[in-house]
């Protein structure tokens, strides 16, 4: 069975905040804490052991470690030359991870940068070379599916979009890509946009599924959930932080437990057919194990798609 093929496919959980409780060597950084992204190369067994974590709890699919690997956010760390090399070497860090499994894939990670063209941080054009270069190097080291993630902004999606089908076209080279938009707890994105004008800008292209991660947890996820499985006609995926992120003690705290997390979740598969599931921010190995557990038996519910 191929990655399209899945009636019910299973993500992973947190990268970021997973790799803050792991020990990692203080020389991995070389002088750019905070960049997980060069982890890929520094300290390739720390990034492996992340995704066998979540493998070993039952995510069949893992995002390589790339979610910052553009040059556009590289080069906040000098080291814009090196996102081939990195987006390679995190390929390669997942693949090794799956090892003899079987039924498992790798999703690369295309993250937002930290530059949005609706409010002129960047121009469209030097948007759509940077994410090309990424998402070049991604296909080029063999992902299974491409996850453009965690967006904020409709121009950046749309920007994403026609540099990933231009790469694929250029490749000669079919790949199910996913959207996955972030919805502020105001009930917009970032810079506005609301699941309605999401869905009616993305239509046109051919991508594999539209949903929804971080920002909050699953609860303020609910609305906007509904209103896909009315009205989106392709798959949906939901990947929420492990509820909204508290500030305990001067660092911030998820406080969802799984049990709460995968009640939310398991509501979304079946009462609105949900059938692309996972964890973001906060979200551990426990979340995700129970997670797999409870979506063992289920099957996500048919959708009557009004618009």
């Amino acid at each position: 069975m191929s990655f399209v093929e899945e009636k019910l496919l299973l993500f992973d959980g947190a990268c970021g905040t997973n790799l803050q409780e792991m020990t990692i060597p203080d020389t991995a950084w070389q002088g750019c804490e905070g960049c997980n992204e060069l982890l890929n190369i520094t300290s390739p067994e720390t990034i492996i052991a992340l995704h066998e974590s979540f493998l070993d709890a039952g995510a069949r699919v893992i995002e390589t470690n790339t979610f910052g690997a553009s040059a556009i956010v590289l080069a906040e760390y000098d080291l814009a030359d090196r996102a081939v090399e990195i987006n390679r070497a995190a390929v390669a860090n997942a693949r090794k991870a799956i090892g003899e499994r079987t039924g498992c894939y790798v999703a690369g990670s295309v993250g937002p940068t930290t530059k949005l063209p609706s409010l002129s941080h960047i121009s469209v054009e030097d948007l759509a070379a940077t994410l090309g270069e990424q998402i070049r190097a991604l296909v080029d080291a063999g992902i299974d599916a491409l996850a453009i993630e965690t967006c904020q902004d409709l121009l950046q999606v749309k920007v994403a979009l026609v540099a990933c089908f231009e790469v694929l076209e250029e490749l000669d080279r079919e790949l199910p890509v996913l959207v996955s938009v972030t919805m502020e707890q105001q009930g917009t994105m970032l810079v506005g946009s609301d699941i309605a004008a999401i869905c009616a800008t993305l239509e046109p292209f051919p991508i594999f599924s539209l949903g929804l991660n971080c920002a909050t947890g699953p609860s303020d996820m609910a609305s906007h959930i509904r209103y896909l499985s009315h009205n989106w006609p392709q798959r949906i995926s939901c990947m929420p932080n492990q509820g909204l992120p508290e500030v305990v003690d001067g660092k911030t705290h998820y406080p969802m437990q799984p049990e709460d997390f995968v009640h939310h979740m398991s509501q979304f598969v079946e009462k609105d057919g949900v059938s692309i599931v996972g964890g973001c921010c906060g979200t551990t190995p426990e979340h995700i194990r129970q997670l797999a557990e409870a979506c063992s038996g289920l099957s996500p519910a048919k959708r009557e798609v009004t618009a």
